[in-house]
């Protein structure tokens, strides 16, 4: 089983991440987004995530220029204190809706 997952609802996409996001999850994580047509809202919840790299960073800008560059297309949503520090000190409030 994939540690990445996707499900829709009322028109708006969710992507669950369980576990550690790195490197190793980047062709799961794309091909994933990938089903998602453009510009369709995007919430990536993260309340099942242990760990985000700088790998995982990136598929997250990668995705957020896929539903069009809004900081408001897409919402990263339930992180725990550790991944909320990592996304803050990365100035991913910035870029991104966080909840």
């Amino acid at each position: 089983m994939s540690n990445i997952q996707l499900s829709t609802r009322d028109g708006v996409a969710t992507i669950t991440i369980h576990g550690n996001f790195t490197f190793d999850s980047n062709r799961a994580f794309r091909d994933v987004y990938e089903k998602i047509p453009a510009r369709q809202p995007v919430n990536i919840d993260l309340s099942k995530t242990d760990y985000v790299d700088s790998a995982g960073l990136g598929m997250l800008i990668r995705l957020r220029e896929h539903a069009g560059g809004d900081a408001n297309a897409v919402r990263l949503v339930g992180a725990n204190p550790t991944v909320k520090q990592i996304l803050e000190v990365a100035n991913f409030g910035r870029l991104f809706t966080l909840v």
